[in-house]
């Protein structure tokens, strides 16, 4: 890239930094030091704030970066993470937000401890949620480190580095700093920028092509290098009996893996009611819906403009489309338009990342301090105790975020965040539909379930192949290959459920039926809930 486009991205770049920094200030001046405003921001948002902020913690560099990419590169076969996480929030509409906001106070952990034995089921579930976190927040420093590398020009790994050190750092000072309205008012301003400029692409892009979109479609299908292969299904996922299951697999985790986020699930704690949470999802899935249809038009518009043959030669599993048909769009490289269009879409990918990986590492730093070493042992200074367990939490998630970040920078942010889905999916969705749903469930089941699907979730992915055995995985070098799909979903999924069943069959515990009235009525209406 050239020095303008470097200049000014780097100039908006340091905008929103400073813009997101202030905001963290403010709301650190305003903090009472109580748990509730730390980990739910005093639950004062309105329900179209929270569906903002929903929207800006959903809409992450898998969907800005990955989605479009794997569309580019892919065609039809790459809408499946479109479909996936645009129907997941049907999941979460009709079975989580109200039932959830109504039974927990700040985590996961919080719904299962209602009417189960607390110390072993709040360490499970803290354990899972921080595990899906750390994933979740691998895919935003890859994706923000393919970002960075593009607009430098520089395809050596010490940019890459720097930047995911870098982004490291700030999610830990929006954290431990601003707590939960910080991170929320981050994400607000966030969704308003990316929101806005993925319909200003959009409305350039159907200028280009005078819109007529079947003459996108075309003209993408004709510079894939597939032709009508590149509309129609099979591309990715149709070439054998193993492809089309890991397309079933991925399927299963987009759209039941939602549900099990923690960081989307902490959102509905931050409203003051059930009602406003429900009405919070229906917001969240206005803006999301808009956007993806967007992103659609976006990835077959990267592949007709900019081509296949470009988007690989900048980033192999083509992370870098946005920003490259930015630039197209805008004039080409050298021009003032393409500077400017440029600077602007990498600005807001790059508070994209920020805005979520805030999200992310406040829900996991408040699994760590609330579930966990709460559980393990009582925080001195009470819940200002427990504040301050969370803030030292953030380091270290970072760090640990920062180094796997590092060491999967060549792979495609979509696949990344599908491992997270995945992850939920089996983990944490099965114990909490038991827990919600099920009268004679019991404490050794709910460990059951999730250690059932974590456990065989994290195993699977390790024996695949997008960690050994094939050129794009992590370790391209040696071949402990087993398990021959990418995504673990089809096994780690019913694994979960079935563990959760069986734990709970052969368990000695008798169920306590007041306790599990007590949570379907609180559940149902509201009755003392937080």
């Amino acid at each position: 890239m050239t020095g303008d486009h470097q200049t000014l991205a780097l100039l908006l770049f340091s905008g929103f930094v400073a813009v997101t920094l202030g905001i963290t200030t403010w709301a650190s001046r305003r903090r009472r030091g109580s748990a509730e405003e730390f980990y739910a921001g005093g639950r004062l948002f309105s329900p179209m704030e929270n569906g903002f902020a929903i929207a800006g913690d959903y809409l992450s560099a898998a969907s800005f970066l990955g989605v479009t990419g794997l569309i580019a590169l892919y065609g039809y076969d790459g809408l499946l993470y479109v479909v996936g996480f645009l129907v997941a929030w049907l999941v979460v509409l009709f079975l989580v937000a109200e039932l959830v906001r109504n039974c927990g106070r700040f985590t996961l952990a919080d719904v299962l401890a209602a009417r189960m034995r607390e110390r072993p089921v709040r360490i499970a579930a803290g354990t899972s949620s921080v595990t899906v976190s750390v994933l979740y927040l691998v895919a935003q420093m890859v994706g923000a480190g393919s970002l960075v590398s593009l607009l430098l020009g520089r395809t050596g790994g010490a940019a890459q580095a720097w930047t995911v050190v870098g982004v490291g750092a700030l999610m830990v000072v929006y954290v431990s700093l601003g707590g939960m309205r910080a991170t929320t008012w981050i994400q607000i301003v966030k969704a308003v920028l990316l929101l806005g400029g993925t319909a200003a692409l959009t409305v350039l892009l159907l200028l280009r092509f005078h819109g007529d979109a079947d003459r996108l479609l075309l003209t993408a299908a004709q510079r894939s290098g597939h032709g009508d292969a590149f509309l129609a299904p099979g591309l990715k996922y149709g070439g054998d009996w193993t492809a089309r299951l890991d397309f079933i697999s991925l399927g299963l985790a987009l759209v039941l893996g939602t549900a099990g986020l923690p960081h989307i699930l902490s959102r509905f704690y931050t409203v003051p009611t059930a009602r406003a949470a429900r009405r919070s999802a229906v917001w969240s899935i206005a803006l999301i819906g808009g956007f993806y249809l967007m992103t659609v038009l976006l990835g077959f518009g990267a592949a007709a403009i900019v081509g296949p043959g470009a988007l690989r030669r900048s980033n192999a599993a083509g992370n870098t489309a946005v920003p490259l048909l930015a630039l197209d769009l805008g004039g080409g490289a050298g021009s003032t338009g393409g500077t400017v269009l440029f600077a602007v879409v990498a600005a807001v990918a790059f508070a994209t990342i920020l805005a979520v990986v805030a999200g992310l590492t406040l829900a996991s730093s408040a699994s760590v301090a609330h579930d966990l070493y709460a559980s393990l042992r009582r925080p001195r200074g009470g819940a200002r105790g427990e504040v301050a367990v969370a803030r030292f939490a953030a380091v270290g998630i970072g760090a640990v975020a920062i180094a796997l970040g590092l060491l999967a920078r060549d792979l495609n942010v979509a696949y990344l965040v599908g491992l997270a889905f995945a992850v939920a999916a089996s983990a944490n969705l099965p114990v909490l539909m038991y827990s919600l749903f099920w009268r004679g469930f019991t404490t050794r089941g709910a460990v059951w379930a999730v250690y059932g699907g974590l456990v065989p979730a994290l195993g699977l992915v390790l024996l695949s192949p997008m960690v050994s055995g094939c050129p794009g995985s992590l370790f391209p070098g040696v071949d402990f290959q087993y398990f021959p799909l990418q995504n673990p979903g089809i096994v780690s999924i019913p694994l979960g459920f079935l563990a959760g069943w069986l734990g709970t069959v052969t368990s000695d515990e008798t169920p306590d039926d007041a306790k599990y009235a007590e949570t379907e009525v609180r559940s149902l209406t509201g009755a003392g809930a937080a």
